[in-house]
């Protein structure tokens, strides 16, 4: 990462998937690490990077792996944090090439259509989510999403990931429209994956006081 400092700079206000083109351009090797992603994406890389964690987080066992970083990164957010400042073993964390240019124009997957559709409508709109308390609300707001992704819960995934990822997209665009959507989705999403785990968490307990009752709790008269 030779001229990441200028990259940032040069490319404060590029589309979502020219900016990660590049930045991919500029990172050798199969694979990109998160603190390569940090150091490129200079005042835009909270957003970015919570965006390219909720996307494989999404699939089916890489949610826990890619929950840490975003909990570390909302946490960091919502105390206030300008940029990302991430531990060794994070920052040293990778993503594939692959995964990573599945968020550009040219990459024909229903991911990259998806935000190009969603980056014409998305612009910089300036409003009271965008503020300095706004972010620090997306950030406690992506805290508790990487929770629900890192719990173990049937479809408690997608919902928090899915409004993440529209807060994401507002906050790298400055967009406050798409931001304040995107913590309407969050914190539905938010409610459904932590009513799913409290609603398992019941039934969990319940089982074992069945099976205590019926095996353990009594004894012989």
């Amino acid at each position: 990462m030779n001229d990441a400092a200028s990259l940032a700079e040069s490319h404060a206000s590029a589309p979502i998937t020219r900016l990660v083109a590049e930045v991919a351009a500029q990172c050798p090797g199969e694979r990109i690490t998160l603190g390569e992603m940090a150091e490129a994406f200079g005042d835009r890389a909270f957003g970015l990077l919570i965006l390219m964690l909720c996307l494989p987080g999404l699939l089916p066992g890489m949610a826990s792996v890619f929950g840490t970083p975003m909990l570390i990164l909302g946490v960091q957010m919502g105390l206030g944090f300008r940029k990302p400042k991430l531990p060794g073993f994070i920052a040293r964390q990778s993503l594939k090439r692959s995964d990573v240019m599945r968020l550009t124009a040219g990459a024909d997957t229903r991911v990259s259509r998806a935000i190009s559709k969603i980056e014409r409508w998305v612009r910089p709109r300036p409003g009271p989510f965008t503020s300095p308390a706004a972010d620090k609300v997306v950030g406690w707001l992506t805290a508790y999403a990487a929770l629900m992704l890192i719990l173990p819960g049937p479809g408690t995934n997608g919902p928090p990931a899915f409004g993440t990822i529209v807060m994401a997209l507002g906050v790298v665009e400055n967009d406050s429209k798409v931001v304040g959507l995107g913590m309407a989705l969050t914190i539905l999403g938010n409610l459904f994956a932590t009513v799913v785990l409290l609603a398992l968490l019941w039934w969990g307990l319940e089982g074992v006081a069945y099976l205590w009752g019926m095996f353990g709790g009594g004894s012989p008269g």
